[in-house]
């Protein structure tokens, strides 16, 4: 079996040479950032409004400004376009995993790197579903949580909250130990239950063998606080932007010229976060190959041969 210095180099090898993976990755965090931007984006206007404003915000404050604002047409072709992007971010990141780690295991076998789309769409639904059921172990599904018990609440806020981070940190820790669910799903085509109760298989027996994963953990949640910042960042900056503008040109000329600068900047993020996505990914992928070559610890061969005991005057023993 590879070392846990050999899977990591040779994942990064595969990472930066690779060119349809980091095509992949590349569609996959341009969206999942997108994601993530709306919802800090909305977090960073209910804390404006409730707490420096001191004034009741409500979900769909923004859509009924536009549709006071703005013409009826115009109105509904930005609600329509927000509403088919936030379809797409939600769904496309999953879809943009089966193809980078089947795409990743074909390198490792040192097999052409191709039908990256079929790999997406075969096994789409399956990695859907294992994000989805350790969906609360996300940063900013946890942020918004919270916002919305502080607002809420009713007096009840201390015990909710204490409720969600116990619910995020189990729900964290199940993610870690199902590490290897989406391999498998990919790989050896393993239903979703069967494959995280596998993941879970491997990374209790060979915890040892992955003891590196603590490093490959600590890089990933610098990369999921990089992620948070640069989300609440981008749409400071593009306001920031905007209103000076309007100083210089009309508010309609300065906030598009600010979104244009906005999408460049997620343009250049998402370029970076491509790398640290297709890499942990590779990592993964590449120690559960590795893994599934050795001999299963609770696995005992019932054929195997021995020799006969004899026993020294036992009677019937020898004929």
């Amino acid at each position: 079996m590879l070392t846990p210095r050999e899977i990591i180099a040779q994942a990064w090898a595969i990472t930066t040479t690779e060119r349809p993976l980091k095509r992949w990755g590349f569609v996959g965090s341009f969206f999942r950032l997108l994601l993530d931007i709306k919802l800090i984006a909305y977090q960073l206007y209910f804390l404006y409004a409730f707490v420096i404003a001191g004034r009741p915000v409500g979900l769909f404050d923004d859509v009924i400004w536009i549709y006071d604002h703005l013409p009826f047409g115009l109105f509904i072709t930005i609600v329509t376009t927000f509403l088919v992007l936030l379809f797409i971010e939600f769904l496309l990141p999953s879809f943009t995993d089966g193809a980078i780690i089947g795409l990743g295991a074909k390198s490792h076998n040192k097999e052409k790197v191709n039908g990256g789309f079929v790999l997406a769409m075969y096994n789409f639904f399956p990695i859907f579903a294992v994000h989805e059921l350790f969906v609360f172990s996300g940063v900013n599904l946890l942020i918004t949580a919270l916002s919305i018990l502080l607002r809420y609440g009713s007096g009840l806020q201390g015990f909710l909250i204490v409720v969600t981070l116990l619910l995020w940190s189990f729900s964290s820790i199940l993610k870690f130990f199902s590490s290897f669910a989406e391999p498998a799903i990919v790989i050896e085509k393993a239903g979703i239950f069967l494959a995280i109760g596998k993941s879970m298989k491997l990374v209790i027996s060979y915890l040892w063998h992955v003891i590196f994963l603590v490093l490959l953990m600590l890089i990933i949640s610098i990369r999921i606080f990089i992620n948070t910042v640069i989300a609440i960042l981008i749409p400071v900056i593009v306001f920031g932007i905007g209103l000076v503008l309007t100083y210089v040109f009309t508010p309609a000329i300065s906030y598009t010229i600010a979104s244009i600068i906005g999408l460049v900047l997620i343009f250049i993020t998402a370029y970076f976060f491509t790398y640290l996505h297709v890499f942990k990914q590779t990592v993964w992928t590449i120690l559960f190959m590795e893994l599934i070559k050795e001999k299963e610890l609770d696995h005992i061969n019932l054929h195997a041969t021995e020799e006969p005991a004899i026993i020294a005057g036992a009677p019937g023993v020898l004929a």
